[in-house]
């Protein structure tokens, strides 16, 4: 009595094997590698520098808005491609329906461009304010601000 697997046995056994050949893998490169961590090696590595800070800092939301705008376009632009293989084939009426997904992209791109999302926010610097008093201390002049009372001083 021969017994065919069914199609779902057939899925089954391609995901056992799969899984078997990524843990034989994974075995063999752990046995094979050699294992000799030191405190240089176990850094993480950012563009040769060295990490400074915490990762986990907010990002200002424009970096996101950049690169979605760019990634609808970048990918809208890629269906311009297999057009452009068949276009002798196609005629007039593909010219015609290119230049009408063009001009889309053409008005998305406007619209993102009005609502002000293509502009980056410069953030304004903070420069501290220098004495304008000769000798002037800024520190007993703050001081002197919170305790509207006390004497002044000479030093």
């Amino acid at each position: 009595m021969a017994q065919e697997i069914s199609e779902f046995g057939k899925v089954f056994l391609f995901l056992a094997v799969g899984v078997i050949f990524v843990v034989l893998g994974f075995l063999t490169s752990r046995l094979i590698r050699p294992h000799r961590p030191y405190p240089e090696k176990l850094t993480t590595y950012e563009c040769g520098e060295e990490p400074k800070g915490s990762a986990w800092i907010q990002f200002n939301i424009r970096f996101y808005v950049v690169a979605l705008i760019f990634i609808i376009f970048d990918v809208e632009v890629l269906f311009l491609y297999p057009w452009a293989t068949v276009f002798k084939q196609l005629g007039a009426f593909a010219l015609i329906e290119a230049f009408v997904f063009l001009g889309i992209l053409t008005l998305g791109l406007a619209y993102a461009w009005s609502k002000g999302d293509l502009n980056w926010v410069v953030p304004t610097p903070n420069v501290p304010q220098m004495p304008t008093k000769k000798f002037e201390n800024p520190r007993k002049k703050k001081a002197q601000e919170t305790t509207p009372n006390a004497p002044e001083t000479v030093s």
